[in-house]
């Protein structure tokens, strides 16, 4: 996506996949999972196919893991 070209706004849905995510519903950002933070679809990084949810950092992600795992 083009930051400059983006017509879209709000809150997207996608379905994670692997290494790549499809969009369900356009918008211009998704939540994270671990702290509920706005990220930019075009900076999306991080995310879990197993949970479909996505994650701001590599550390949020790791975090979140550890939550669902039970390993606080």
């Amino acid at each position: 996506m083009n930051k400059f070209g983006n017509s879209f706004s709000g809150l997207a849905e996608l379905s994670y996949g692997d290494g790549e995510f499809l969009i369900l519903k356009p918008g211009a950002f998704v939540k994270c999972a671990e702290t509920g933070k706005q990220i930019p679809i075009d900076e999306l990084r991080y995310w879990s196919v197993e949970l479909q949810e996505a994650y701001i950092t590599n550390h949020a992600a790791v975090v979140r893991w550890r939550t669902v795992q039970g390993k606080q």
